[in-house]
């Protein structure tokens, strides 16, 4: 009782004021080996340390956008291309001529008629889901000894039995993630953000489906978006490549300007 005593007080001691209203009663040593162990069952399943030390994906597909839960009739073939950390580039149309990319915290958005920033919102979209995608909390948040582990029980996530943790950053920022209790697989993400605008909260969540094993890697070829609840988009894979060897030049919006306005 005096341990557990001792650990609440030093969360209480070493947390931001902000972090401490989010911290559970029941929080405790074990609480967070449950969590730890959670976590660690986890990037097992998705390739260990050599997921762990993976530097470059790509996929292709198509993604469909949904307004109030409804798909709009259309989809879109995408083509991209990941490299960790900070670096996206995604192509759009078979002909691949509409090009997005984002840079560290800038994003732009690159055609044969050129090159210029995308709009903020759409550039803080992508950034903030970035930050908060379970590669930034497995590579990233849970190395930091500063990063706080709860283990919130089991629940049911895309109709099956999930272990859920949180794992809250030092800047007080939370990411919770759902995994399946028989494969550890990773089958939900989501963060909640204030609007900048609004100050309200929203919920954003990802949901992982129909894995395939490529290049010795578990990948969801199904990944559905949603924004407080509502579907926004579904994103559909035929094709997902691990650890390629990418060109600096493709995340590069001068080259890629360049390279357009040849073609």
């Amino acid at each position: 009782m005096r341990l557990t005593l001792f650990f609440l007080l030093s969360i209480c001691i070493t947390l931001p004021l902000a972090a401490q209203s989010i911290v559970p009663e029941n929080t405790s040593a074990a609480n967070t080996q449950n969590a730890q162990a959670v976590l660690d069952a986890m990037v097992q399943a998705l390739g260990g340390d050599a997921w762990i030390t993976m530097k470059s994906q790509s996929r292709q597909g198509h993604v469909a956008a949904f307004f109030q839960g409804k798909p709009s009739g259309s989809t879109t073939l995408f083509f991209e291309f990941h490299s960790w950390p900070g670096k996206d580039r995604i192509e759009y149309t078979k002909h691949r001529d509409i090009v997005q990319i984002y840079l560290d915290y800038k994003g732009w958005e690159v055609t044969y008629r050129g090159k210029k920033p995308l709009p903020s919102d759409q550039t803080d979209d992508f950034l903030r889901r970035r930050d908060h995608s379970i590669e930034t909390a497995l590579k990233s948040w849970r190395k930091d000894p500063r990063t706080l582990l709860l283990y919130e029980g089991q629940h049911l996530a895309a109709r099956h039995l999930a272990d859920q943790v949180t794992l809250i950053s030092a800047d007080n920022e939370a990411i919770t993630i759902l995994t399946d209790v028989q494969t550890h697989l990773p089958l939900r993400s989501s963060f909640e953000w204030r609007d900048p605008v609004y100050k309200d909260k929203n919920l954003d969540a990802e949901e992982y489906d129909d894995y395939h094993t490529v290049d010795g890697f578990p990948i969801p070829f199904t990944v559905t978006r949603f924004r407080n609840n509502e579907m926004v988009s579904q994103s559909y894979l035929d094709h997902a490549a691990c650890n390629l060897h990418l060109e600096e030049g493709i995340f590069d919006p001068d080259s890629t300007e360049h390279s357009l306005r040849k073609e």
